[in-house]
């Protein structure tokens, strides 16, 4: 059985959020790799006795949304924070198609920050949808609860109390959230919407 595979990440220094946090959720993302390939193997076993094992088949597909989306979120959030902060270009396709959809890109931010401060655990999640060719904004509990049907993910904003408690106690959400835009690649952003948005 194809398995999935572990992606290194080349973080640099960031502003706020410290090496021992990085390393710890970095952890934290190994964990969902591992099981997303744990319950595909245990999925294996049971379906060879479907009849027998039909509930903890349900339950184990069930349990696979979480830790599948654990791994691929945590992946496009890493991946963001790679190789240093990178502005985005004022004509770029992203940039032009933001400022269409909310009439800046400050707007953008507003709105897009507002929605990490939700309270509970989860993302805010910057999505392309390939049948409406636009890009919506959610928030996302857990790791898969609310997930945009067919959409593709652009940008992905870990709110997990792991990803800031240490650096910034439980009351520095905000701060959290602005600097994770001052160490975003937003060439990375742009790669994701270039290739989905064709």
């Amino acid at each position: 059985m194809k398995t999935f595979i572990e992606t290194k990440f080349n973080i640099p220094t960031l502003k706020g959020i410290t090496q021992k946090t990085i390393d710890e959720h970095l952890k934290l993302y190994a964990g969902y790799v591992k099981h997303a390939n744990l319950i595909l193997e245990h999925i294996d076993e049971f379906a060879k006795n479907a009849d027998k094992y039909s509930y903890e088949l349900g339950e184990l597909q069930r349990r696979f949304s979480f830790e599948f989306n654990g791994m691929v979120n945590h992946e496009y959030y890493f991946k963001s924070l790679e190789n240093g902060h990178r502005p985005l270009p004022e004509k770029s396709p992203l940039k032009t198609t933001i400022i269409e959809i909310w009439s800046s890109f400050d707007l953008f931010l507003t709105r897009f920050k507002s929605i990490a401060l939700t309270r509970g655990i989860g993302w805010a999640m910057l999505y392309y949808d390939p049948l409406t060719k636009r890009l919506l904004t959610q928030w996302v509990d857990e790791q898969h609860l609310g997930q945009l049907n067919g959409c593709q993910t652009i940008l992905a904003l870990d709110m997990w109390e792991h990803s800031f408690v240490t650096d910034y106690t439980p009351s520095g959400k905000k701060n959290y959230i602005e600097d994770f835009f001052s160490n975003i690649n937003w060439e990375t952003i742009e790669g994701n919407f270039k290739n989905n948005a064709r």
